[in-house]
């Protein structure tokens, strides 16, 4: 079980309005990420803050809520729920402590699958997701690719795939005993029928997809 000792900002917080009067060299933590209420969405990996990138174009969002539908309706009847950007999800690290002023990673995944109950609580998930999605924009590839790669893994969510609009492409990754992603042998394309290591049972067409 999750214990979050929670932070709440009160009228005499340190309430952030704009963007411009952080650091953006300066390492923060989930308390003071509470605080902002700014219009520019951003995560935090491993403290640093990343700028997300504007709103998502027409085809990123026609991809995600074809891959948000197919998984919701194949989730409807079980325990998992998939949830859809803005969802917060803080994630732990092997060295990471429960408390809001200790946990440095806050990320808003394209879609995400949460098997586990009892890591959802009013303001997102704590801990690993069972299934990540992201959808690949110019302004985020290098992060989805690099840093997001490496936190997943280290967090230890089973499964990620990173999906290309543009392209018409998924790459999938699962987690090996080991701890580290087993790198898809193949690019998925528009021809291919894929399912989820975590539901085999999901089949998902990607011509329907990127159609």
């Amino acid at each position: 079980k999750f214990f979050v000792y929670s932070f709440m900002p009160t009228q005499e917080a340190n309430i952030v309005t704009d963007i411009q009067a952080l650091d953006l060299n300066k390492s923060y933590t989930y308390a003071d990420y509470l605080l902002w209420q700014f219009k520019e969405r951003v995560e935090l990996i491993r403290g640093r803050i990343f700028k997300m990138s504007p709103a998502p174009n027409t085809e990123h969002q026609r991809v995600s809520g074809r891959l948000y539908a197919k998984t919701f309706n194949y989730l409807e009847e079980r325990q998992c729920e998939v949830f859809a950007a803005p969802f917060d999800v803080r994630l732990l690290l092997p060295s990471d402590q429960v408390t809001d002023h200790k946990i440095d990673t806050v990320v808003q995944p394209d879609i995400c699958v949460v098997c586990d109950p009892q890591k959802l609580e009013s303001r997102g998930c704590i801990g690993a997701p069972d299934w990540i999605i992201e959808i690949l924009s110019k302004s985020t590839s290098h992060k989805d690719l690099n840093e997001k790669y490496d936190l997943y893994q280290s967090a230890g969510v089973m499964e990620y795939w990173i999906v290309h609009p543009a392209e018409g492409t998924i790459m999938t990754h699962t987690l090996q005993e080991n701890g580290k992603y087993k790198r898809a042998e193949n690019i998925y394309t528009h021809q291919d029928i894929i399912s989820p290591v975590v539901f085999p049972d999901l089949q998902i067409e990607l011509k329907w997809v990127f159609r």
